[in-house]
């Protein structure tokens, strides 16, 4: 009996590595949990937003520098702040989806594998 504790602790602590809410009963899941994850979503959302805003602002910033200051170090920062805002934005936008991803694929995996007692 021991032993098969044992080795269903392994195999949850396996299945943990792709989904953290796998040690969860299905069965157990009610009203809190499926507003945990629609926060966490917003909380993505909002983190998305966050670096999009930054990325905004750093774009601005470059092309106003280049486009007011003709020559200087100023101007060298501005077309170095253009290309920072970009890879910023585009960062934002790969973490967004891949944490949306894993959001999901979560949420799927609770509504279509309940655990029958």
């Amino acid at each position: 009996m021991e032993e098969e504790k044992r080795a269903q602790i392994r195999a949850q602590s396996v299945l943990m590595k792709d989904n953290p809410y796998e040690r969860f009963s299905k069965c157990d899941l009610m009203l809190r949990d499926e507003l945990a994850i629609d926060r966490t979503i917003l909380a993505n959302e909002r983190t998305l937003l966050s670096y999009l805003r930054g990325s905004m602002a750093l774009i601005i910033a470059g092309a106003t520098f280049v486009h007011f200051i003709e020559f200087g170090m100023l101007r060298h920062i501005g077309m170095a702040l253009v290309p920072i805002g970009l890879a910023t934005g585009a960062i934002g936008v790969v973490k967004y989806r891949r944490m949306d991803r894993r959001i999901r694929a979560i949420r799927k995996s609770i509504a279509r594998n309940p655990e029958k007692d």
